[in-house]
């Protein structure tokens, strides 16, 4: 998973054709939860580019997108919010990929 780490490098990777950002942070137990199962899931989902963004390097980004739980996770089109899975809940696997069949059969 690639990470971005200023507001340019969030703008730049959004843009792709199929990209769903991460958000999180180190502190964050929740986000840890999930860590072990990304892996998979993205082999799962190889037509979708996956992004981290850590919340506490990117607030303004968080603010912009209305990003107040982690760990959260937002597809994005071409630039365009697509969907969302954003709240301050743990997320399981099964959620996870919930979440990306939902985004992927939007576009």
């Amino acid at each position: 998973m690639q990470n971005v780490e200023t507001k340019e490098a969030f703008e730049e990777a959004i843009q792709s054709e199929r990209v769903v950002v991460m958000f999180s942070a180190d502190w964050c137990p929740d986000c840890r939860v999930i860590e072990p199962a990304l892996p998979s899931i993205e082999a799962d989902y190889p037509e979708v580019e996956f992004v981290h963004a850590d919340r506490d390097q990117l607030l303004d980004i968080c603010r912009e997108y209305d990003i107040f739980g982690i760990p959260s996770f937002v597809g994005f089109k071409n630039g365009k919010e697509i969907d969302r899975f954003a709240d301050k809940n743990r997320k399981s696997e099964e959620e996870v990929t919930a979440f990306l069949d939902r985004y992927l059969s939007k576009g």
